[in-house]
């Protein structure tokens, strides 16, 4: 059984240093799970040691992206810069193993028009999408400055995988703290924080009508839809006051695919299936940040209810959302 994971980071020094040396009201504390045990000399390889580490996993095929935060938090200038450099690379690395890696492109997030042009170099390049934040500084990714890059999106058929991030500093100071400085951190990241960020950033395309706009666009929540897949009976009252056609969970069916990002619970799965189709489900494994062995990911694979939803999970939706060809895996 083929097996394509979706969401599987890489790292790029330099944009690594510029983030480091931003003020401290911009500064993102998550990337210090980057540095954590062997994180970074994985996050740097997108070479043969990781295909290597691919094949003890099981993993035919992995679309690699720049881990968070990306190009999000810098001055446009360096955005720009740092951007065109780490698809540059993504792009060697899958011209090196074509038959291993795609990617996703790194955008210059703080300029919109660069952004935008930026995503088109990606496409004639071959990036099969495109992974953003939810907010650049204050600015949401619905914000009107951004429509045309949406479009853009949806005109070269490019997913827009939707990654979390760190709550901004004042969200963080008033909701977030009150621990010790790690428990502040894991709150406001992986613990919840991170989860809310990304399921409001869809959840605001949706009332703004980012998706009416632009029929073809489509997104991607990682961690089972970060929660925001579960929560219909309160969301969909949303599409009633901001005028929407449709039901907020009728463009989660349509609109929006969710990935497993490692967290391999088949209770999740059943809630899953429950809310969407098996169409919609991706397989991810959020490497390095989760390492699922080989009898992890096949344990997980029998709790499928039919041979088809399994196909569709492993490798199925992500060949057709990508237009990955069965003879290049």
């Amino acid at each position: 059984m083929t097996l394509i994971a979706i969401e599987e980071h890489w790292n790029l020094p330099e944009l690594t240093s510029a983030v480091k040396a931003l003020p401290a009201d911009r500064a993102d504390a998550s990337i210090a799970f980057d540095e954590m045990g062997d994180n970074l000399e994985r996050l740097d390889d997108i070479g043969d040691a990781r295909v290597a580490l691919m094949d003890e996993q099981g993993v035919d095929l992995q679309i690699l992206s720049l881990a968070p935060p990306g190009a999000q938090p810098l001055d446009a200038a360096d955005a720009v810069r740092l951007s065109m450099l780490a698809n540059d690379l993504a792009v060697e690395a899958v011209n090196r193993h074509p038959s291993r890696f795609r990617a996703f492109a790194t955008l210059p997030m703080a300029d919109p028009v660069a952004a935008g042009i930026e995503l088109e170099r990606a496409a004639d390049l071959g990036f099969v999408g495109v992974m953003v934040y939810g907010r650049t500084g204050t600015t949401p990714l619905d914000d009107p400055r951004y429509d045309d890059l949406l479009a853009v999106a949806a005109a070269r058929k490019l997913p827009v995988f939707i990654h979390p991030q760190i709550p901004q500093r004042d969200v963080r100071e008033a909701a977030y703290s009150g621990f010790d400085a790690i428990t502040d951190l894991g709150l406001a990241t992986f613990g919840w924080g991170w989860h809310l960020e990304a399921a409001l950033s869809a959840l605001r395309l949706i009332v703004r009508g980012s998706l009416d706009r632009h029929p073809d666009l489509q997104l991607i929540l990682g961690h089972w839809g970060e929660l925001l897949a579960f929560w219909s009976d309160r969301t969909d009252s949303l599409s009633l006051v901001a005028g929407l056609d449709r039901r907020v969970s009728d463009y989660i069916r349509s609109d929006v695919h969710i990935t497993s990002s490692g967290m391999l619970n088949p209770t999740l799965l059943r809630h899953a299936l429950d809310v969407t189709t098996p169409d919609r489900l991706l397989f991810s494994t959020d490497y390095p940040f989760q390492r699922p062995s080989r009898s992890d990911i096949a344990e997980f694979l029998t709790a499928f209810p039919t041979d088809e939803a399994r196909e569709k999970f492993t490798s199925g939706n992500a060949r057709s959302l990508f237009g990955i060809a069965e003879s290049t895996e």
